[in-house]
């Protein structure tokens, strides 16, 4: 699989503007049939807005894309939201701006601003990552480890999570597939082979992507 940028987790952000207020709400979706139920959730608790516009991009290859101005001028809504999406080279990922109308008509440029400056939030807020395949690797190891691998984290690659604190501090480190060996390797030696590999499993890895690797 080839590795794809997202959204890093569900945000949501405010912009208010001639007093209308544009609630934006975004999250990760890894199908269309995942996207749409995101929808009709925000949808659902919006349901006395005045709007809710919706879009998606889904799909390793930017495959399924969708969007609706949800009576608001056609192409004034859901086209500037979805583009905001496609030019940051974003998918698997599905977004609804709430609107309540303020009172204050706005004008087609102003709208289209308005839905694309409030999308541009959410996303901010929600972080971008890249989606690749990842290693788990269980590990048991004295606590005066902890802090250590903290430490060594960011520089090595990985990332600690899901801890538990018995006797000793059992954690799962996620790490990049191609860095699994690597990452084995710069543990044993940090811990001078104390640290006991207890599991090791692949799945789908978010890691969010610093300003410099935008």
């Amino acid at each position: 699989m080839q590795p794809y940028r997202s959204v890093f987790e569900y945000a949501e952000a405010e912009y208010t503007v001639e007093r209308s207020r544009f609630i934006a709400h975004v999250s990760p979706a890894e199908s269309p049939e995942e996207a749409r139920a995101f929808i009709a959730e925000i949808k659902a608790r919006y349901r006395d807005a005045t709007h809710n516009v919706p879009a998606f991009v889904c799909g390793a290859g930017s495959e399924h894309q969708w969007a609706s101005d949800d009576g608001e001028p056609q192409g004034t809504s859901g086209m500037p939201v979805l583009r905001l999406l496609t030019a940051g080279e974003l998918t698997n990922v599905a977004i609804v701006i709430t609107r309540y109308f303020g009172g204050i008509k706005l004008g087609t440029g102003g709208l289209a601003r308005a839905y694309s400056h409030a999308a541009s939030l959410a996303v901010e807020k929600a972080g971008i990552c890249e989606v690749r395949e990842s290693t788990l690797l269980g590990y048991t190891f004295d606590y005066t480890y902890l802090s250590k691998l903290s430490a060594m984290a960011p520089n090595c690659g990985f990332e600690i999570g899901d801890i538990e604190y018995t006797n000793s501090v059992n954690a799962i480190i996620k790490c990049p597939e191609e860095k699994t060996e690597e990452i084995k390797a710069a543990i044993n030696d940090l811990t001078s082979g104390k640290a006991l590999l207890t599991s090791e499993n692949k799945a789908l890895g978010r890691y969010r992507l610093s300003e410099n690797d935008l």
